[in-house]
């Protein structure tokens, strides 16, 4: 069995900026921007990192931090989480260059991303 680890962490922003620098300001994460996606990452060493997605109260309301669990296969994974009672809520997407991400519910409701990149 490939290992699962915790390898992204989504904190919804209504200005995915001013999060950055207050996140940057306050633990010294070193921030990055990707204009094409809107969205500005992190890196809190050790790890793992993040990003802060804008708020659309649809997807990324504020509040609703998301764990990416790493993971070799998607649709096995997917078809795993259903099988012991979870729920797909968004099926394997691309992310263009750099990989592919779903999210699932577990059976008490909570959402979970997951995540295989681009050399997996």
């Amino acid at each position: 069995m490939s290992s699962h680890p915790i390898v992204h962490v989504e904190i919804p922003a209504h200005d995915p900026a001013a999060a950055g620098r207050f996140y940057a300001d306050l633990f010294g994460w070193a921030i990055q921007s990707m204009p094409e996606f809107d969205y500005h990452t992190f890196a809190a060493q050790p790890g793992p990192g993040g990003g802060f997605p804008k708020v659309d109260d649809q997807t990324f309301k504020p509040g609703d931090v998301t764990v990416y669990v790493g993971t070799d296969d998607i649709g096995a994974t997917l078809a795993k989480v259903e099988a012991l009672g979870g729920k797909t809520l968004l099926p394997k997407t691309e992310i263009p260059n750099i990989g592919w991400f779903a999210f699932f519910s577990d059976p008490t409701g909570n959402r979970i991303g997951l995540f295989t990149g681009q050399m997996a």
